[in-house]
């Protein structure tokens, strides 16, 4: 089996990405109030505005993301998390780096995130500044929370 990364749409139904998905949502919850959780549920993400990916190095998933169409050349990216196993391998990058080339073959013009505000998400936060993106205000219907950062770069 090669041992080359390869990204796939994912319709959500295998037990590897649900359980992935499921440490997400916990982990999201576990570092911010329950109001101040956005993340998009299983149903949430496979809306017809949203494209949901996994990441798979060999075998094994290593990651997922998704781009979630906001309307008027604007996108949105959510769900990204990294398998525990492949921490600090790049992961990340190369599914936010496939995300902003999907926004571009769209022609969206804008890619916005919302991500959380305290230690444990510092670790995405520098990942998003080192691809360009930069501090906004709320958008799409958000609200300025504490427990939130929203960031944003034109593609």
């Amino acid at each position: 089996m090669s041992d080359a990364w390869r990204i796939v749409e994912d319709d959500l139904s295998g037990a590897a990405i649900r359980a992935l998905l499921e440490a997400h949502f916990a982990g999201m919850l576990a570092h911010s109030p329950v109001g101040s959780c956005h993340f998009l549920d299983f149903d949430g993400l496979r809306a017809d505005d949203v494209t949901f990916w996994s990441i798979h190095k060999g075998g094994d998933l290593a990651g997922c993301g998704a781009l979630k169409m906001l309307g008027g050349g604007h996108g949105e990216i959510k769900s990204m998390r990294t398998a525990e196993a492949f921490l600090r391998q790049g992961v990340a990058a190369r599914m936010l780096s496939h995300i902003m080339d999907e926004a571009r073959r769209r022609g969206l013009e804008r890619l916005s995130l919302e991500t959380g505000s305290g230690a444990a998400f510092e670790p995405a936060i520098a990942l998003y500044r080192r691809h360009g993106f930069a501090d906004c205000e709320p958008f799409a219907g958000y609200k300025p929370d504490p427990f939130s950062r929203f960031m944003t770069r034109a593609i």
